[in-house]
């Protein structure tokens, strides 16, 4: 009987006894055995961490070997070069510094000339109105 029912079931027979309500089989050392698998995991991921560690610390090397060669500077270092300059120029003021003003904004005279330029291609009719106020 234990052929044939192995038979048709393909050898779940272990599986078909506990969803039969059978007991299940423990083992002795499965405690052990998964406490030993979990370390060896925990192992595993320490060492792999170690590696790829090693290996960002090798490639650091090289590219501050780089940066040395070609005089580049770190993102980090010019962004604290930049707030330094910012914090020593606005050291003595009590407001904060003025932006650049752009060019061909603010001036003038540059203002007064393209009111003259706009003039000169006004048709002459319009522009005896604009004299008669």
């Amino acid at each position: 009987m234990n052929f044939v029912m192995k038979q048709a079931l393909g050898g779940a027979t272990k599986d078909m006894g506990k969803m039969l309500g059978g007991e299940e089989e423990k083992d002795p050392d499965a405690a052990k055995k998964e406490e030993e698998r979990q370390e060896a995991l925990r192992q595993q991921e320490e060492e792999r961490k170690a590696k790829y560690a090693k290996m960002e610390a090798e490639r650091e090397n090289i590219r501050q070997g780089i940066r040395d060669k070609y005089g580049i500077k770190k993102k980090e270092e010019k962004e604290a070069e930049a707030a330094a300059a910012m914090e020593q120029a606005s050291e003595g003021s009590l407001t904060r510094p003025k932006k650049a003003v752009p060019a061909g904004c603010g001036d003038e005279e540059e203002e007064e000339s393209i009111v003259d330029t706009v003039m000169k291609f006004i048709p002459a009719p319009l522009m005896d109105m604009f004299n008669k106020k």
